[in-house]
């Protein structure tokens, strides 16, 4: 599952860019990739491990609501909310 925000434009205020990118790790969990930054620019990665995917997706909602309530907005989705097989 990924997710790309971005914040709209304004001439005074740069377009600030939010990426949640959610993948399977080597040892069968799961890991929450977080790049976030100006757009335009190097951005800032973190990321964070999960032993299941219901854990995993539940952060990166709660981080996806976090940035919309922000003033972000998507801009592009792909994959599905439910556990790969």
């Amino acid at each position: 599952m990924r997710i790309y925000m971005q914040t709209q434009y304004s001439p005074d205020q740069p377009i600030r860019f939010y990426h949640l990118h959610l993948q399977p790790d080597l040892l069968g969990g799961w890991k929450l990739i977080r790049e976030s930054g100006v757009q335009g620019q190097r951005g800032k990665v973190t990321q964070e491990y999960f032993q299941d995917w219901d854990e995993a997706q539940n952060s990166l909602i709660r981080r996806r609501d976090m940035q919309l309530r922000r003033g972000y907005r998507v801009v592009f989705k792909e994959g599905s909310p439910h556990q790969p097989q």
